[in-house]
């Protein structure tokens, strides 16, 4: 199978981009009831070992979600941690009066909710663009420097190249940060681009 992009179709990878982050800040929205600001800020072809080189070396706290169809892959919601702090707040704050009672497993708890959310409101959009469903399996928490999530996520894939999406999410009346990361299983992903019809201009 090839792994070459139809040049005709590099507009549409990075619709996809912009399709599934709209999906996500749609949903930190209507939970949080403010604008959530999106933005793409990498979507390239990336040597898996190259991947860490490129990333923050903070601490991140986030949700692996692994997709059952194709394109297969995984998706990355990550967190900085003051930023899951505050997620934690909201997601439980119909039903916790002082954040200090506060287990850690309602913390995680409530970290793997908004971060299912978000990797939902991701996939939705890419499942509209591709005219297909899309399910996700239960999300899997993670907690580790940025560089070490990230690159063991790529390397799932078993190649040496990954399709690197980055995506920087901010609610700025919450002072939430998140970063998105997508990693389709490539050849999949190419040849269901490649079948992209594309519209005469």
């Amino acid at each position: 199978m090839t792994m070459m992009v139809d040049i005709r179709k590099l507009s549409f990878i990075n619709e996809m981009a912009k399709v599934g982050t709209n999906g996500v800040a749609d949903n930190m929205s209507k939970l949080t009831g403010e604008d959530a600001q999106m933005e793409v800020t990498k979507t390239n072809f990336i040597d898996v070992d190259d991947i860490e080189s490129q990333l923050d070396g903070g601490k991140r706290v986030g949700v692996r979600v692994r997709l059952l169809d194709p394109p297969h892959g995984h998706i990355l919601i990550l967190f900085p941690e003051a930023s899951a702090k505050k997620i934690t707040a909201i997601m439980l704050r119909e039903v916790v009066d002082d954040m200090g009672d506060v287990s850690g497993k309602m913390a995680r708890s409530a970290v793997e909710e908004m971060g299912n959310m978000m990797a939902s409101g991701f996939i939705d959009g890419w499942a509209d663009v591709l005219g297909r469903a899309i399910d996700i399996a239960a999300p899997q928490l993670v907690y580790a420097p940025t560089g070490d999530i990230v690159t063991r996520t790529a390397s799932l894939g078993g190649d040496d190249l990954a399709l690197f999406f980055d995506s920087d999410l901010a609610v700025p009346s919450y002072q939430i940060e998140a970063e998105i990361y997508a990693f389709p299983d490539l050849e999949e992903f190419v040849e269901m681009v490649n079948g992209i019809e594309v519209q005469p201009a």
